[in-house]
């Protein structure tokens, strides 16, 4: 009676025991689906897992390195101090993430929305891609698979971003009013940007300093160019005394240097035109290409925009700044809403 009572407890033992075991298999599967690994391979054979959960979604470490590697390789060519480099592939690698984070927040949306787009509207959008670059078929895919995509990866690509313009455009872009008090308020702020850039016509006297030349030589040219600066004082013509320097053989030149925009010139060439006049020439400037005397051929001063004229640009721009602002208060929305776990 014993022999079989033992038997028969054994037996409950032994069945509890391989519950708990079949239990703890159950328990080890699903933990390795949930976290991308599978639980009958060793250590070393991990090869990915889990980096974001976002409410029922999840970012895959495989999917976060495939964004991060053009960008870790980029920084690692330059050649920074290691604590800059590590600084800069954090900084990198964490901006992908929540722009990652931020691409499945807007997907979530765009599926509760309804939002599609049919095989037409990408086939429009890559032949608009071909005629602005001048591609022909074959030249388009070449210019992908330089950047290590095929046309089908593109064609999911373009679909994606064509999705999330269409969110953007429903939620953000549909909501703003820009009116003409916004128009002509910032027209009035930015009078100066319609104005219309003053321009120089420039010719110049210029004599070049020798690489190695030594203070007495380099004081020499300068000397040189003062009596040249004295000979314009004196009544010669800029135009007839740049050619008789630029006939000699002495390394003296002038020439005409065509029309400039004044905010390509330097501020040392700036501050000397400014107040000068057509016909008149600057004081002897020690540039890093030589002595120079710089003479005004012209000034052109373009007429401005009106508001009307300029009404159009305002708007473009105040409707992008605008939108990026709202969009990404959307955004945070759309996160504070959201179930979003980073697991590091």
């Amino acid at each position: 009676m014993k022999n079989a009572l033992s038997l028969k407890n054994n037996a409950k033992n032994n069945t509890f025991g391989n519950k708990n075991i079949f239990r703890f298999y159950i328990i080890l599967i699903i933990t390795g689906l949930i976290w991308g690994i599978n639980p009958f391979l060793t250590s070393a054979e991990v090869v990915d897992r889990i980096v974001a959960v976002i409410d029922n979604d999840i970012i895959l470490l495989s999917g976060l390195n495939k964004k991060f590697e053009p960008y870790a390789v980029r920084i690692k060519k330059q050649m920074f101090p290691l604590e800059k480099e590590q600084a800069l592939l954090y900084k990198v690698r964490t901006d992908l993430l929540n722009q990652l984070i931020d691409q499945k927040l807007t997907d979530h949306e765009i599926k509760r929305k309804h939002i599609t787009v049919g095989s037409n509207q990408v086939d429009n959008a890559i032949e608009r891609i071909k005629e602005e670059n001048q591609y022909s078929d074959e030249e388009l895919r070449i210019a992908l698979a330089k950047e290590g995509l095929t046309m089908q990866a593109y064609r999911i690509e373009l679909k994606e971003q064509i999705l999330r313009t269409r969110l953007v455009n429903f939620e953000v872009k549909s909501r703003i009013i820009i009116t003409k008090e916004d128009i002509r308020t910032y027209f009035e702020k930015n009078f100066k940007d319609f104005a219309g850039e003053k321009k120089y016509h420039l010719k110049n006297i210029i004599l070049k300093i020798p690489e190695f030349a030594d203070d007495d030589e380099r004081a020499a040219i300068s000397a040189r160019m003062e009596r040249i600066y004295q000979r314009l004082n004196n009544g010669a013509l800029f135009g007839e005394l740049a050619a008789e320097l630029s006939a000699s053989s002495t390394g003296t030149a002038g020439k005409d240097l065509g029309i400039i925009k004044e905010s390509m010139l330097s501020p040392q060439i700036k501050k000397a035109l400014s107040g000068l006049n057509q016909d008149e020439y600057t004081k002897v400037l020690d540039t890093n290409q030589g002595f120079q005397i710089f003479y005004i051929e012209n000034i052109l001063t373009p007429r401005g925009k009106s508001l009307e004229e300029a009404s159009f640009e305002i708007k473009n721009k105040l409707f992008g700044q605008i939108v990026n602002k709202r969009f990404n208060e959307w955004l945070e929305k759309l996160r504070a809403r959201s179930h979003i776990k980073i697991i590091k």
